[in-house]
């Protein structure tokens, strides 16, 4: 994945020239020469502006065509065109979905290409998630959200992801959208509307090709469908991905069967979170917005890019880039925020790590390697750290998550699998960033029963509140009345 936060070159591959996505010749501008800032790079044939001495040296638009085999030079136009004409919001999902798309057809670095799914992966992830949903009932007490289970290839996850990644995405796009029409001097933007709808157009093409470009690397990592701790899939639908659990437990040393029963676990368990926790979703999704409001662009650096533009030297905007225009405000807000998302995300993980371990321990021989596995495998920088920090600058910090795990398994052990689970009866019930530095102090610590606060403001809007409820709940779930012991 680029380390470039919204970068604009494409791929250096082309898949679909009808060799696999090989490898382009260097001189031909694939590969190995510089990404074309405007996304050329991965065109059929195009070759790169040219460096001094190079072809069309002297002439941007020769250097940009004019090494183009005639037979690509459609392409080639078809894709400017493409960028010029967008007139849609902040991202060209069009482009991404198409990049994304591209990227998936490649393979993965290890040579793993992407598959349909065959009638027999598909019952085989079908009873895995049934058997899953069997073994959580005794492990936590939220009832199923799976209401069906899928197998995806790699392109079927890009395709149901998508809307997900639009709703992450867009709260940023449109900040940066909007500072590059700001680069112009306030006395030249009335008279520069072409220019600016124009470099607004390039501003969508540049986000839909580096987010098509994340996703697709995703979609070669991803077992399922709720690997970052977001659903970004349909509601209800667990899903796994049969050619990308293969490459997961392929040195594992551990039966295939027992992999995909694991991690179905996994995505059975998440699935119950996000379908019960009737807030969790918009809580999650506002959180990264909340983030993403506070980001801010670096304007200066921006000018200076756009400025300094030379087509005979396209190394300079990639090393430019490469430095990231985007930076957190350094405001209590935008570190409230962070914090907000980082420990939101946390604690999903961390349950969902206590829950499956409680469920697979006593049935799975490989329950404690899968989990160690996985643990390393996100403190290494796993998917939604990767992720997260190419889309928005955010990098998640792996300790959150195993000390969230500690703490929901310290809950578990001192008010028992039904005080545990009802925490997530509403958000301000939950940890915070400082309970998970303190996790004992916050297990014996009293709360207050919200769900009794909820219906009480109900009875009192229809006029038929009598008394005031005693807010505390003890820990088998039942009101204390004037009781105060735990």
């Amino acid at each position: 994945m680029s380390d470039t936060p919204f970068g604009f070159g494409l791929s250096p591959e082309e898949p679909e020239d009808g060799d696999e996505g090989k490898k382009k010749d260097p001189q031909s501008g694939g590969g190995q020469g510089p990404a074309s800032p405007f996304g050329f790079g991965g065109l059929p044939g195009a070759g790169g502006f040219g460096g001094p001495g190079g072809p069309g040296a002297d002439n941007p638009l020769a250097a940009m065509f004019g090494s183009l085999n005639p037979n690509d030079l459609g392409a080639a136009f078809q894709q400017l065109g493409q960028m010029l004409s967008y007139e849609g919001g902040p991202v060209n999902w069009d482009m991404a979905k198409q990049i994304a798309r591209q990227t998936v057809s490649q393979g993965t670095s290890d040579g793993t290409k992407d598959a349909s799914v065959g009638p027999t992966e598909r019952t085989a992830v079908e009873d895995a998630v049934r058997l899953a949903d069997l073994w959580l009932d005794d492990a936590t007490s939220l009832p199923s959200g799976a209401g069906s289970a899928v197998a995806w290839s790699r392109a079927e996850w890009v395709e149901a992801t998508l809307p997900a990644w639009k709703e992450l995405v867009d709260p940023v796009a449109e900040r940066v959208g909007a500072a590059m029409g700001d680069v112009l001097p306030e006395e030249m933007q009335a008279m520069a509307g072409p220019l600016i709808g124009m470099m607004r157009s390039m501003g969508g093409a540049m986000f839909g090709s580096q987010i098509g470009q994340a996703v697709g690397v995703l979609a070669g990592e991803v077992v399922g469908s709720t690997d970052i701790g977001l659903p970004l899939g349909p509601a209800g639908r667990a899903a796994l991905l049969p050619v990308n659990i293969e490459a997961f437990g392929k040195d594992l040393g551990v039966a295939k069967d027992e992999v995909r029963l694991y991690l179905a676990l996994r995505e059975a368990a998440h699935q119950r979170l996000f379908a019960h926790v009737p807030w969790l979703r918009s809580h999650l999704f506002g959180a990264v917005e909340g983030y993403a409001r506070g980001i801010k662009v670096d304007t200066a650096k921006l000018e200076d890019v756009v400025g300094q533009f030379d087509p005979q030297n396209p190394e300079q905007l990639q090393d430019a880039l490469q430095q990231g225009m985007f930076q957190p405000e350094d405001t209590p807000e935008q570190k409230a925020a962070l914090a907000r998302l980082e420990t939101a995300l946390a604690l999903v993980e961390g349950w969902v790590d206590a829950v499956v371990h409680a469920a697979a321990k006593p049935r799975l021989t490989s329950a404690d390697a899968l989990r160690e596995t996985l643990r390393r495998r996100r403190a290494t920088g796993g998917p939604a750290e990767q992720t997260f920090a190419t889309l928005i600058g955010l990098e998640l910090r792996p300790r959150r998550l195993r000390d969230a795990s500690r703490l929901w398994a310290s809950l578990t052990d001192a008010r028992g699998v039904d005080g545990r689970d009802a925490l997530w009866a509403h958000p301000d019930m939950l940890p915070t960033a400082s309970d998970l530095d303190d996790p004992d102090g916050f297990v014996h610590r009293e709360h207050m029963d919200f769900s009794e606060l909820d219906k009480m403001l109900g009875e009192a809007a229809s006029g038929g509140l009598d008394e005031k409820p005693n807010l505390k709940k003890d820990d088998d779930g039942t009101d204390s009345k004037g009781d105060d012991t735990e």
